[in-house]
């Protein structure tokens, strides 16, 4: 890529709704280029693994409106570092794992806005929920008053097609609306995280309200 990371920010930001929240995915890439999309009025930025992410945020201090994403798969013993560092997980893929981020979340007295990550289509090489899984769960996540449940997170399975891919974030989209519907006290679903480097445009169609974009902003990693 010849154009530079504040270039692509403004060609992508103009072609997003307004109401779509542009999160740069800063995995694998340098604090120095992390500046510069915050230079181009970034503020969310999203990190896959806990350790990458504090040394970063340690050197990216005097910018304290960052807001920090979480979207890796989350391991239990990483939880407690990952809420202390992270207001929003992207990717809270089990019970279990909901049930200690409630856990911490009231030991450490702090409300982390969390997305439900499920598999609209069976996945063997991805984390989440199966939709019947998540529903059945539901009464049960509605008892952890200390996470804010805010909507779903979805990746579709790799070797699809637009129309496919498509697909997938419509389930997803009416999903939430199933869920929400069903007037739950503790769960919202006001978000869709959707959409990466590849199928954003089709994740925005179908009605993200959370697109996750590293390399068309930062090239490709190493």
């Amino acid at each position: 890529m010849s154009s530079s990371i504040s270039e692509r920010i403004v060609t992508i930001r103009s072609s997003l709704p307004t109401s779509v929240r542009l999160i740069a995915v800063s995995k694998q890439v340098s604090a120095q280029a992390i500046r510069s999309a915050y230079a181009a009025g970034i503020r969310d930025f999203a990190e896959s693994r806990i350790q990458e992410a504090a040394s970063k945020q340690a050197e990216l201090q005097d910018l304290p409106d960052i807001t920090w994403h979480f979207i890796g798969h989350l391991q239990a013993n990483k939880a407690k570092k990952a809420i202390e560092q992270f207001p929003w997980i992207h990717s809270v893929d089990n019970l279990k794992l909901a049930q200690r981020l409630d856990q911490l979340a009231q030991q450490l007295g702090v409300s982390p806005q969390v997305c439900l990550q499920v598999k609209i289509l069976p996945d063997p090489n991805k984390s989440g929920w199966s939709v019947p899984e998540l529903l059945a769960d539901l009464p049960t996540l509605n008892q952890y008053k200390n996470l804010q449940i805010q909507g779903l997170m979805t990746i579709p399975p790799s070797g699809l097609n637009d129309s496919e891919i498509l697909s997938v974030f419509n389930l997803n989209r009416e999903l939430a609306k199933e869920i929400q519907e069903q007037n739950w006290s503790e769960i919202k679903m006001q978000q869709l995280s959707m959409g990466m480097s590849g199928d954003y445009e089709l994740a925005v169609q179908a009605g993200a309200t959370m697109v996750r974009l590293g390399t068309i902003l930062f090239g490709d990693r190493s």
